[in-house]
């Protein structure tokens, strides 16, 4: 076994994935809605950026972590969707989610994508 190897820790690579997903997350967001704000829609960058943090900062490949990310990343996405435009019907987040598959066929694809890559990019981290 090489020193690398002896030294590497799983709980602490997903410690500073969960981290980088968090900041990437939060990156997402505020980016999202200013670039909305020039006239923009770039809904994947919320589940984009939390993927793009947890695979820069995850330092081994985990199915069940790029799982969980790509999930959050749809969650994200959807989340933000609603507080960017809500029903005018009804702007709670229940009838958003129970009407979800009324929005606009590019939105939920953006909605997706960001997903996608929010679980490609922790999925592709090799062993650092």
């Amino acid at each position: 076994m090489s020193d690398e190897t002896k030294t590497f820790n799983p709980a602490v690579s997903l410690a500073l994935g969960c981290l980088g997903a968090l900041l990437g997350g939060v990156v997402g967001w505020f980016g999202f809605f200013w670039v909305a704000q020039q006239g923009f829609y770039a809904l994947v960058l919320p589940g984009g950026a939390l993927g793009i943090g947890a695979g820069a900062l995850v330092r081994h490949r985990s199915v069940p972590f790029s799982i969980v990310c790509g999930v959050a990343a749809l969650a994200l996405g959807i989340f933000t969707e609603w507080k960017f435009a809500p029903f005018i019907k009804d702007a709670s987040l229940g009838y958003f989610l129970a009407h979800l598959h009324q929005l606009k066929p590019v939105t939920l694809i953006f909605i997706a994508l960001g997903g996608f890559v929010g679980f490609w990019m922790p999925f592709r981290a090799k062993q650092r």
